[in-house]
Formats: structure tokens, sequence, C-alpha cells
């Protein structure tokens, strides 16, 4: 009974294709816009995991201003005194979590007073380099891998030795197509500095760009010299194997203590774990679903309302066909089911209609933009579908109840 009612409704269906889509075609546009979204959040989430892994998933992040998304600016924050490297050297030495601590003053030519980060080569110019001056650690920490040369040394610090390490993007714009860059000598605000490391791209990036490709790396003492009025800190901390969170709470209490936060009162620096980046990408995420969810239920609604009005008068279509039916014994609750399975197979085909169109424009947005992560979860198309078959099910009791409720002799009489 059921397999035959299934047929009655697919048959319906077809005999009125160009209808039925028309019918069907804003659950189309709200199952497709609703998937292609869940598709890109889903991309860029992978993203930012795979960066966090590249990066290390031990790494505690420290700056005395809030890092990360954020929807405000607390004024107060102004007046924050940076990190220090003593901080950093009280958080090595009196937390037994914490593996190891690196220290990166950030941004070196941005606000640094007259020093200029603009590296120029044989008349090649490079502006847009993310110059930091780094502990010599930092490579270990964050888990840098050189492609050509070597990293900062303990000894290029104490010296303030003017060496720098590039990312690819500075490679490519000042030595196109050379293969050896490494010894090369640039000139960097005022002063020459020596090439000792290029930095090997990067796998895992925003729409296949990661900020390291344009970082400018130079001794954390030498970028004091050269740029003595930036005293921002940046304090990379890798907890010990296993004891992230410990070395987050031991951490936190030696920064409250030696920056004289008060009990009670919040911190007057930002601290978080890689995870925290993940989870504030995800709240952003949330509102952007809202929005898609909102947008998609237009055009639900509207599919919804014309799946309603297209049952109506395919009851009134079928009138006599009706009377047929229950004078031959069939029960109000066949024609109910009769009816509401027509509609619920008229929004399941919108909704594969709308899965299959986002998986073509997912698609096609990857082969025109190669760079542009699309990934469709599983769990996007199960909801679809089961949404629009829900859609049906909803628009259509009231024209199934409708058809039940006929006599059967003003339905045989009826032309």
């Amino acid at each position: 009974m059921l397999r035959e009612t299934l047929k009655m409704a697919l048959d319906s269906v077809r005999s009125h294709k160009f209808r039925s889509f028309l019918t069907v075609l804003g659950i189309v546009i709200g199952v497709m816009t609703a998937i292609c979204i869940a598709s890109l959040l889903t991309g860029l989430r992978q993203n930012i995991v795979a960066m966090i892994e590249e990066y290390g998933t031990n790494n505690i992040y420290a700056f005395h201003l809030s890092t990360g998304p954020r929807t405000g600016e607390d004024r107060s924050e102004r007046l924050r005194k940076p990190l220090t490297v003593a901080d950093a050297e009280t958080i090595k030495a009196q937390a037994p979590a914490v593996d190891d601590v690196s220290w990166v003053a950030p941004n070196v030519g941005y606000g640094g007073g007259p020093f200029d980060d603009n590296i120029t080569y044989q008349g090649r110019n490079y502006r847009w380099g993310d110059t930091q001056g780094v502990s010599p650690n930092y490579a270990d920490i964050t888990n840098i891998v050189l492609k050509e040369g070597r990293f900062i040394t303990e000894s290029d610090d104490q010296q303030r030795a003017n060496v720098m390490v590039i990312g690819v993007n500075a490679a490519e714009a000042l030595f196109p197509g050379d293969d050896q860059i490494a010894g090369a000598q640039v000139r960097m605000g005022g002063y020459n500095f020596e090439i000792i490391g290029v930095l090997e791209k990067r796998k895992a990036g925003f729409f296949g760009e990661n900020e390291e490709d344009n970082a400018v790396l130079i001794p954390f003492r030498t970028a004091q010299k050269v740029a003595p009025a930036r005293g921002y800190l940046l304090l990379v901390i890798r907890g010990k194997s296993g004891q992230v969170q410990e070395a987050l709470t031991q951490s936190e209490e030696i920064l409250r203590r030696r920056r004289q936060v008060k009990f009670g009162d919040p911190n007057n620096f930002d601290i978080k774990t890689a995870d925290k980046f993940i989870e504030q990408f995800d709240s952003i995420t949330a509102m952007v679903g809202l929005i898609a969810i909102a947008i998609s239920s237009l055009g639900l609604l509207v599919g919804g309302i014309g799946v309603m009005n297209i049952m109506l008068v395919s009851v009134t279509e079928r009138t006599k066909e009706i009377g047929v039916r229950k004078a031959l014994g069939a029960r109000r609750k066949d024609i109910v089911r009769q009816f509401l399975f027509e509609a619920m197979m008229l929004t399941f085909l919108g909704g594969m209609l709308g899965v299959l169109l986002a998986a073509g424009a997912s698609q096609i947005l990857m082969l025109l933009i190669p760079s542009l992560p699309a990934s469709i979860p599983t769990w996007a198309v199960v909801t679809g579908l089961t949404v629009s078959i829900g859609v049906g099910l909803i628009f259509g009791v009231w024209p199934a109840r409708k058809a039940s409720r006929l006599d059967p002799i003003e339905c045989l009489r009826y032309e």
C-alpha cells in the first residue's frame, strides 16, 4: 500500500513537471543557499584547524591587548602596559607545566617611529612584509620549516645582528626566479640586512595565503635597536604535552601577580589557547549561520505556500478521482496519505535539486578560485532534505484534509 501511494505521488509530479518545478523553486533556492553557506563556513573552519595544528596545538598566546575577533573596543585597553621579556622568563622559570616561551615584537614597521620596513634589492621593493622581532626559539615553538638557509640564532640576537628570515612572498618579489637567496644583502629602514633563510610555505591558510608568507623575521634585540619606540610584545607559550590547561592556568596566575591584578578583577591582558581561536570563529559562524537560516527560511516559506496552493488546485482538478476512490472503499486516512505523500514527494525532489545545485555551485567556485575552501558537510545535506520534506508535510496537511472531507456523491457529480 505504501509503495503504491509513493508511486501515485511520483506519477502526479511527473505529469506536471514544469508546474512542479515552479512550485518548489523557493525550496530549491532556500536549500541551495543554506548548503552553500554551510560549505564555505565548514571549509574555512577546517582551514583554521589545519593552521592551528601546523603552528602547534600546545601553544598558548598572551598579549596585553585583546586578540581575535572583537565586537567592540574597550578604551581602558589603550592604557594597558605591554608584556615584557621578564614576564616570559618568569613564566618559563615558575610554571612547571610550561615547556618553553618565545617572545615576539609584532609589527615592527607599524607605528614604530621613523623606521620603514620597506625592503629594497637591486631596484625591487617589497613593502607588504609583516616585520617581527623574534626570539631564537620561535622557530621551534611554532614549527617553522625552512626552505633555504638557517634561522636566527642566540648569537644573532645577542649581537643585535642585522639578519633576517623572509617568507615566500618576499622571496618571490625580491628574487624572482632565483634559487639561491640566502646570503643576499638587502636594505630596510636605512640599515643593511643579510637574508639568512627563507621560510617554507605553510600548507594551511585562508584562500591559499598564510600570514607567514609575508613574514620578515629579525632578531628580537635587533628590532629593539632599529625600532625602539615599538614596545609591544606577544608571548608564545608552549605547554608540556597533555598539560596545556595547567600551563594556561599557571601562566595566567603568574601574569596576574606580576601585573598586580587584584583578586576578583578581570585580567588586564589577554591569554588563550589555540582552541579558543576556534571557539571565537565558531561564535562568528553561528551568527552567519543564523542569517543564512533566515534567508533560506524565506525561500522555504515561499516554496511551502506554493506547494499548498498547487495542492489545493490539485484537489479541485482531481475531485472526481477522489469520489471514485471513496466509492471503491478508500478511507479518509487513505486520501490524506495520498495527498500528503504527494506534497512531501514534491518538496523532497525540490530539496534534492537544491542539494545538487549547491554541490555544483561549490565545485564551480573551487574551479574558478582554487584557494576558496568549500566542503559540503553531510549534516547540511541531511538537514536540507529533512527540512524540505517537513515543509511538504506541514503545508500539505490542509489540502490533504480538505480532499479527505469531500462528499463522494458530490465528487462524482463534479464536472
